[in-house]
């Protein structure tokens, strides 16, 4: 239902990761090679990313497609950060919401996008939504069943736990409501990534003072390497790590060495 990219290394200007490379996410907009569900991601698309100094990410978002910005390639040129998340959509319902319901979703330092769908949306987090505060069911940015998936995440998030320990208890929570639901969540605090492998593709980018996590590779790099479904993936500029996910929630077990990737 989208592509999404999370970027932590040296200072970069935005268009060397997002619209350079052979198969950037500009190009994933409208000819995505490892999209399952979908062929065009033109219903609107988004950028974070942050600066020196300051904790809270600035967004740029959009509700059309990223070809037709004609802002983008300034901003692009310019713009440089050294921790970046930026996502293209295609949504269920092409409009709703307009840009509110393009990712990345903010609060904090934490920057957030899925790329997926909650089958039998509403109805079927329904139950979790009353597990909210009302204040924050209001304040849902968008009314989707990714702007929800992030709220309830965001709760964890609030109460202090990890952003890994986050993912892995909302994503069981989240698909033992809606089984079938995919749910490739990505996340970061400008320090750190966290995502999910869950019903669609995602690989990961790493080198020495570099990580790159995304739905797909960018260009034809050897050193991309897929990370395997149901799984997380936690990345700082020093390492990744892969742990896999259980159906139900709790703590994951470790992965075995050879699995791995650093």
């Amino acid at each position: 239902m989208c592509r999404h990219v999370a970027y932590l290394g040296p200072e970069e200007p935005l268009g060397r990761l997002l619209a350079e490379p052979p198969h950037a996410l500009y190009r994933q907009s409208w000819a995505p090679r490892r999209q399952r569900h979908g062929t065009v991601n033109a219903d609107g698309f988004g950028v974070g990313w942050y600066a020196d100094g300051d904790p809270a990410p600035a967004r740029y978002r959009r509700a059309g497609p990223i070809w037709a910005d004609l802002s983008f390639a300034d901003l692009a040129r310019v713009v440089r950060s050294r921790a970046v998340l930026a996502a293209v959509r295609d949504a269920t319902l092409a409009g709703a919401d307009a840009e509110a319901a393009a990712a990345p979703f903010a609060a904090g330092p934490w920057l957030f996008s899925h790329n997926g769908a909650v089958t039998g949306w509403p109805a079927s987090l329904a139950g979790l939504a009353r597990t909210l505060p009302a204040a924050d069911v209001l304040a849902l940015e968008a009314r989707n069943d990714s702007a929800l998936v992030w709220a309830l995440l965001l709760a964890r998030l609030r109460a202090g736990d990890p952003m890994g320990q986050a993912l892995t208890d909302t994503v069981p929570e989240v698909a033992a409501a809606a089984p079938g639901s995919r749910l490739n969540l990505l996340l970061t605090d400008g320090t750190a990534i966290a995502a999910t492998a869950w019903g669609d593709s995602l690989w990961y980018l790493a080198e020495p003072g570099r990580a790159v996590v995304a739905s797909e590779p960018y260009d034809d790099d050897p050193r991309w390497r897929e990370v395997p479904d149901r799984t997380l993936l936690t990345a700082t500029r020093t390492e990744v790590l892969l742990t896999p996910l259980k159906e139900s929630s709790g703590a994951a077990a470790p992965v075995p060495p050879e699995e791995t990737r650093t």
